[in-house]
């Protein structure tokens, strides 16, 4: 299966993302280990193995996670996204 990148519709909120992403882990009580190991790694290739691609040289390492845990994580970031754009919604409609 070809690995294809859908582009972001609005790139400036991937940082706000990737910390909701480790606040969310955060309060579900899953760690993400922090390793050095594949900083060598190019970002394509750190990407297959389930690093995050940083600037700073150390890759986030996700690949241990299970399913259910990656879909709780994933899933909360859905709610949050949800209950923001209704927020907004009403506060237009006001």
């Amino acid at each position: 299966m070809a690995n294809r990148r859908r582009a972001k519709l609005v790139p400036q909120c991937d940082q706000a993302i990737q910390q909701w992403k480790y606040e969310i882990a955060n309060e579900l009580g899953i760690g993400v280990a922090q390793s050095s190991s594949m900083a060598g790694l190019n970002y394509e290739m750190a990407g297959e193995l389930g690093g995050a691609g940083g600037s700073s040289g150390r890759q986030e390492y996700w690949g241990f996670l299970t399913a259910r845990e990656a879909g709780a994580v994933g899933g909360t970031i859905t709610k949050r996204l949800i209950a923001q754009a209704e927020t907004e919604a009403a506060q237009t409609l006001l």
